[in-house]
């Protein structure tokens, strides 16, 4: 068996560093991938509210770079990845803030990806500016790439349109971020993940990018 004809892994969750696991799935077997990367945010100090409670902001060690160079090395590394695995019809998605989004785009571009829209998330419900010295931030940006350019990729417009009372799907998507019930915790009752993505959005890029 080749490598191209190895198994997939199919209906399991892999977990790990994606630029290990991405190496051990066969080359151009990959029909969508959703990239929810790290935003390297660039927390200085902790956050808090006016009334003196502290803001779960995320500091986690891998959000966490020395550099925009070395988060340039990273993203470039995982991306390369991506293509590796990606079919020739293949897409991919990645969301992103102001922070990254745009470093990640260049690169995308740097690797051949060919953009197919950006789509923004208008937050219905986003997290207030505690400090009151900026905008609240209340979108973020998902880029649509296809692999190669002119190939032929999957976009169910039907499907979407559906889902938008039968009007062409807009490129922004008014949503509400993840709360409650939808919100997973671990075993202490915290948050198992600081930037869970909410259903609804997930559930439009998969409608939308691919096949049952």
């Amino acid at each position: 068996m080749t490598e191209k004809e190895q198994p997939l892994p199919l209906d399991q969750v892999l977990v790990g560093d994606c630029r290990q696991i991405l190496e051990e799935l066969p080359p151009e077997s990959i029909d969508l991938i959703f990239a929810d990367p790290p935003y390297n945010l660039q927390l200085e100090g902790e956050l808090w509210r006016p009334n003196l409670t502290k803001v779960d902001a995320v500091d986690d060690d891998w959000d966490q770079f020395d550099s925009f160079n070395q988060y340039d090395e990273f993203t470039r590394e995982w991306l390369s990845a991506c293509r590796r695995v990606l079919k020739p019809t293949g897409t991919l998605w990645v969301i992103g803030s102001y922070h990254n989004i745009y470093r990640v785009g260049k690169l995308l571009q740097d690797l051949n990806f060919w953009f197919l829209n950006d789509v923004v998330w208008v937050k219905a419900n986003p997290m207030p500016n505690f400090r009151g010295v900026r905008y609240t931030n209340a979108h973020e940006t998902l880029l649509w790439a296809q692999k190669e350019k002119g190939e032929r990729y999957t976009f169910n417009y039907h499907a979407m349109k559906g889902l938008n009372d039968e009007l062409q799907m807009r490129s922004d998507w008014y949503l509400p971020i993840c709360t409650g019930k939808e919100r997973l915790k671990d075993e202490q009752g915290e948050k198992a993940h600081p930037t869970q993505k909410p259903e609804a959005l997930l559930y439009r890029v998969i409608l939308s990018s691919s096949n049952p």
